[in-house]
């Protein structure tokens, strides 16, 4: 399986955000879109979910063309979109935010044992990393076979970060992350990177040395040499 972008243009009035941006992440695997804020790499995000419409190109989704497909419908085929903010109910409980998706909710509280002590608080008064670890928790509840998220680790520590990064990468999906740096992949998964500036694609290749700063990493891919450790 596959999702992908071919020559998808994106426009928000008279400015295009997405210049015939071209991209393809495979199922199961981590595909990362790195980029600056304002390089399209959120805009490419939606555009995948169907939040925004494309002004030319087309979504493919296992071969057929989901261009017109609204966002609702790509959810009921098993997509979920998880965006950098609002990605929670504020005036419901963590318990109802979870109940929401699955009535038995035992994996999520596996997932992010903190949530436990937090069941009977309103998501809207949680911090930052704190909701995140929520509205990831219903994506992961809710079995995706495409899980869409922008910057999943925002707010969380690091500790925290890292095992998301960690649940991420085991699911069994096809998972697209929106990130500001490359994050911390895991080497035995092969993992697509595609860097976004001003809205089009400017590097695309594996991940093949996640740890190091992504700056170096892909400047170092493109030269054919490799950055000091």
């Amino acid at each position: 399986m596959t999702l992908s972008l071919r020559h998808a243009r994106v426009r928000y009035g008279p400015l295009e955000a997405l210049h015939g941006v071209t991209l393809a992440a495979p199922a199961p695997g981590l595909t990362v879109l790195l980029g600056r804020n304002g390089s399209g790499r959120t805009t490419a995000l939606r555009a995948l979910a169907g939040a925004v419409p494309l002004s030319g190109g087309a979504v493919v989704w296992d071969g057929a063309d989901v261009t017109g497909v609204p966002a609702y419908e790509r959810a009921r085929r098993g997509l979920c979109l998880v965006p950098d903010r609002r990605a929670v109910f504020g005036s419901l409980t963590v318990r109802e935010n979870l109940e929401l998706t699955a009535p038995a909710f035992d994996t999520a509280l596996a997932a992010y044992p903190a949530l436990e002590a937090l069941l009977p608080r309103r998501a809207g008064t949680l911090s930052g990393g704190e909701q995140r670890m929520l509205a990831l928790s219903r994506a992961l509840l809710a079995r995706p076979r495409v899980l869409l998220v922008d910057e999943p680790a925002q707010g969380m520590s690091p500790a925290v970060a890292a095992r998301t990064y960690e649940l991420l990468a085991g699911l069994d999906a096809c998972v697209v992350l929106a990130e500001q740096r490359l994050p911390p992949v895991p080497r035995d998964r092969p993992t697509l990177v595609y860097e976004l500036r001003r809205g089009a694609v400017v590097f695309s290749g594996e991940a093949t040395e996640p740890r190091q700063a992504p700056g170096a990493a892909l400047r170092a891919r493109r030269s054919g040499s490799h950055p000091p450790e």
